[in-house]
């Protein structure tokens, strides 16, 4: 049983951009029957609006965190059938809309990267500045923990994860202190491994960024699998999108924002040869963004959210390829 268990979902989490969300939805979230993903339910926050906002709409909820759709199941009870949940990580977008007996869908949403619950639940382990066992894992039914991979991990795969994923300068430098810690005793809580990378950092640099900030992130999306997963489930979520569909996605750092951003850009582009004196329709353009480039969080909402401040958020509409 978790701290969270006599709680309420809505006064744990603050929706990032819900009105920008809902804005960019509205307009195929209203169609009669529609359907929408929410492909990172969460705790529920973006659903509720949504079903909230449009009586006719349909929401097929995806999360691979068990304790996530228990909360969101609770604040969306009272939707009763309209609001399907599903136990799956976001790349097994299609076979959740085949199973809940839908072929294309109306609208996706995505909200990336690790939620409100994660990050508040100590013992998840996802926060640096909190000391807790090292988990990680979205999904705590199955998968490696970031403890095993620290115990395993050859040098050369920890500092190609801390490079890849943290885009951290002093990779090299952490991942031979790991090694050599790892020797003495087994690091299996997030406090020792802070304690580890403070000590191999430069006075000069731990000045500037606190050294633990984008070796806990690489080790995050390591875990989980998050970058591969996001490269075939952006592509799957389009696919799905019914003529006048919309997308609407927000990442929290770049390495996802360009995944995002190169996606979109390829769907919403012309396949036409260049010379070709007209376009014929096969070339046209799959998608039309909605967004010019990322849009930010206001700072409004960033002073009273502080978790919208690294927000980008991109959104497309499709406007060929089905019927």
């Amino acid at each position: 049983m978790t701290q969270h268990d006599e709680r309420d979902a809505s006064a744990l989490h603050t929706p990032v951009l819900l009105q920008r969300c809902l804005e960019l939805l509205a307009p195929a979230a209203s169609q009669e029957g529609a359907v929408v993903v929410d492909a990172t339910l969460g705790m529920g926050g973006h659903s509720e609006a949504l079903l909230e906002a449009h009586p006719g709409l349909t929401l097929i909820g995806l999360d691979r965190d068990t304790e996530a759709l228990r909360l969101a199941g609770n604040r969306l009870a009272r939707f009763g059938e309209r609001a399907i949940l599903v136990h799956a990580v976001y790349d097994e977008i299609a076979e959740a809309v085949r199973s809940a007996g839908f072929n294309r869908i109306d609208g996706v949403l995505f909200d990336l990267g690790v939620s409100s619950l994660q990050l508040d639940e100590a013992e998840r382990g996802f926060a640096y500045a909190q000391d807790a066992p090292l988990d990680m894992r979205m999904d705590q039914s199955s998968g490696e923990t970031a403890a095993e991979v620290l115990a395993v991990a050859p040098e050369g795969r920890l500092r190609a994860i801390f490079e890849r994923y943290g885009e951290e300068p002093l990779a090299a430098r952490y991942a031979r202190a790991i090694i050599a810690a790892r020797a003495e005793t087994p690091i299996e809580r997030s406090g020792q491994l802070v304690d580890i990378l403070q000590q191999a950092t430069p006075a000069a640099v731990r000045d500037q960024r606190h050294p633990a900030k984008r070796v806990f992130q690489a080790l995050r999306i390591e875990v989980n699998s998050e970058l591969s997963v996001l490269e075939r489930a952006i592509p799957a979520a389009l696919d799905l999108l019914a003529l006048n569909g919309r997308a609407v996605i927000m990442a929290y750092q770049s390495l996802e924002d360009r995944l995002v951003k190169r996606e979109l850009a390829q769907r919403s582009r012309s396949t036409a040869p260049a010379g070709l004196p007209v376009e014929l329709p096969e070339h046209r353009p799959e998608f039309r963004l909605l967004t010019r480039g990322a849009e930010l969080a206001d700072e409004q909402e960033r002073a009273q959210n502080p978790r919208a401040i690294p927000v980008r958020l991109r959104a497309a509409e499709r406007v060929r390829g089905v019927e």
